[in-house]
């Protein structure tokens, strides 16, 4: 409400003007129609940081450093944003994305108390109805005694079951073999990166340059984070050294930008969290800035998708953008992926993501798997009532999931999803059998004749992708069947053949010729997916075990929560 206030000796501004007493409520009301329309500009329009750059106040920047010899960080500003979190809870299908920096000091701050959990000496449960404990009322405010979060990185180490890189005994010449020739690539492929384009997000091999784009915000080095723990976990020590101090020395989190919550969640915390778990190194120290979410908080997900009516029984649409949409491919994949990983990584304690799983699974196989003509068992997409009869080579980690998820069924269901994941991963292998290249196509169909090939110019590329080779180290791991690793083998003479240029890999445009023109892009998933998981299909088992770790979907592993390790964490 606008008040207005008559000063002494002084008529009233609105007589001044000679407006009659309806005239007068009119211009007040336009007034206050055009007061209130200028503040529902600034406020409630979309965040535009440009623009309250003018009216809110800048974020302050600080850092310090540490003089430890074991560890340095680098801390970011207090005020700063962060579209990335470091949690030790399991992986989730994507991380709350937070406003502008420019936020206002005071309200963060208010956000920061509420959100800061009361001591437990003055807790006690009210009758609000939500089960939440609240602070008594009246109650001092009483120090808060516990001692501080504490990470004991050596009695977790010990935790684990099997060393990270392995013991590799009495292994076969050709196994080691194909494995330093995949070492190999990845060498060829950071030393290109790092010669034309670190700090840079990707490279880019034909033009020699580093490419930037706008996935990531201001975030810089995507490449370097994403291949962190792959140089770790193939002994590339002074590649893994040169990656190491470029996060030490130049890596910059104060950054401020629109970026993909979810791909900076995957690559950027995944890597750094992966590698720390890996090496017990500390080099940054995460401070998130506060503001608006745009989509529901990450603990609220699964209540929303249980309550959210699901098209397809459990088969949930994890992107609101597409209403009428159901996919195991893109947008939906890691959805489903972390329910049966959350699950691992809760040492099987999480039975709400296990349910999920098992009855997201249920609704896939009932809906959306189905067979060829020609024997092929495939995932179809559903879109608006009508069954897209074609798979994106994004959904080929299903089979992976699937055997991953088989190995802890009931017994009577076991071996049948055993076999589905099989007939899936055999299907995806076909996908690359049947192109030129022997490399497989973006999506392919199953429709009008056609099996397991793309039928539209726009889906016959191939951008180095990890998600066949994925299944094939899976399928490997829980079988031992030695055609997975013949087929990851043929992967790798084909990346060689069609993929590896001067300064390093490039992704092709068509799968189809055997003269494929390169799209100039060596993504930075291939280091940290496609080669760690070609090179850890030709490892031994005890190897980044899967007793031990469960991969990201990008690949970085993060640790089972072994109940041996609870009591290492302290607080």
């Amino acid at each position: 409400m606008v008040l207005l206030r008559k000063l002494p000796g002084m008529p009233g501004w609105p007589a001044a003007l000679g407006l009659r007493l309806p005239q007068k409520f009119l211009f007040l009301l336009f007034l206050s129609g055009l007061l209130t329309l200028c503040f529902g500009a600034l406020f409630l329009l979309p965040d535009s940081s440009r623009f309250k750059r003018l009216f809110l106040p800048r974020r302050a920047t600080a850092s310090t450093s540490s003089s430890s010899s074991a560890s340095s960080s680098s801390a970011a500003s207090s005020s700063s944003t962060r579209d990335t979190d470091l949690p030790r809870s399991p992986p989730a299908a994507a991380e709350p994305r937070h406003a502008s920096p420019a936020a206002p000091r005071r309200l963060r701050e208010k956000l920061r108390a509420a959100a800061r959990p009361a001591p437990r000496a003055r807790q006690q449960v009210q009758g609000g109805g939500d089960g939440r404990a609240e602070p008594a009322t009246g109650a001092a405010p009483a120090r808060d005694t516990r001692a501080p979060f504490r990470f004991d990185y050596e009695r977790f180490r010990r935790s684990l079951r099997h060393p990270v890189r392995g013991r590799r005994p009495g292994e076969d010449p050709e196994t080691r073999a194909r494995r330093m020739k995949i070492k190999e690539m990845m060498k060829f492929a950071w030393d290109n990166y790092k010669l034309y384009a670190l700090g840079k997000n990707e490279l880019r091999p034909l033009t020699k340059n580093g490419h930037i784009g706008n996935m990531f915000g201001g975030l810089r080095g995507a490449t370097v984070v994403d291949a962190l723990d792959t140089l770790y976990i193939m002994e590339l020590e002074e590649e893994f050294q040169e990656a190491k101090k470029w996060v030490e020395k130049s890596f910059d989190l104060n950054v401020n930008g629109e970026a993909s919550l979810f791909e900076v969640n995957i690559r950027y915390v995944g890597g750094l969290l992966a590698t720390y778990y890996l090496t017990g190194e500390e080099r940054h120290e995460l401070e998130l800035g506060l503001g608006i979410c745009w989509k529901q908080h990450l603990g609220r997900i699964r209540y929303l998708a249980l309550r959210i009516p699901a098209p397809l029984g459990a088969l949930w649409q994890p992107c609101v953008c597409r209403k009428d949409h159901v996919s195991i491919g893109g947008l939906g994949d890691s959805f489903y992926e972390y329910l049966i990983k959350s699950w691992l990584m809760s040492d099987k304690k999480d039975s709400e993501a296990k349910k999920m799983y098992d009855d997201a699974l249920e609704a896939i196989e009932k809906h959306l798997v189905k067979k060829s003509a020609g024997g092929l068992t495939y995932i179809a997409e559903w879109r608006g009532g009508v069954l897209d009869h074609k798979m994106g080579h994004l959904a080929c980690f299903s089979g992976g999931m699937i055997a991953l998820g088989a190995e802890h069924a009931g017994e009577e269901r076991k071996q049948h999803y055993m076999d589905l994941a099989a007939e899936i991963t055999t299907t995806c292998h076909e996908s690359y059998a049947r192109s030129d290249t022997k490399l497989g196509p973006e999506a392919f169909r199953f429709d009008a004749g056609t099996e397991a090939m793309a039928t539209r110019l726009s889906e016959r590329y191939y951008i180095l992708r990890p998600e066949v080779v994925e299944s094939y180290m899976y399928m490997w791991r829980l079988t031992h069947d030695p055609k997975y690793r013949q087929w990851g083998w043929e992967v790798v003479k084909a990346l060689e053949k069609h993929c590896r240029v001067e300064a390093g890999f490039s992704g092709i445009r068509d799968v189809y010729t055997t003269t494929p023109a390169h799209d100039n892009m060596q993504q930075s998933f291939f280091l940290a997916e496609t080669l760690k998981y070609l090179y850890l299909l030709f490892c031994e088992d005890d190897v980044l075990s899967l007793d031990d770790w469960v991969f990201n979907t990008e690949a970085h592993p993060l640790p089972v929560n072994h109940t041996n390790f609870k009591a290492s964490v302290q607080q």
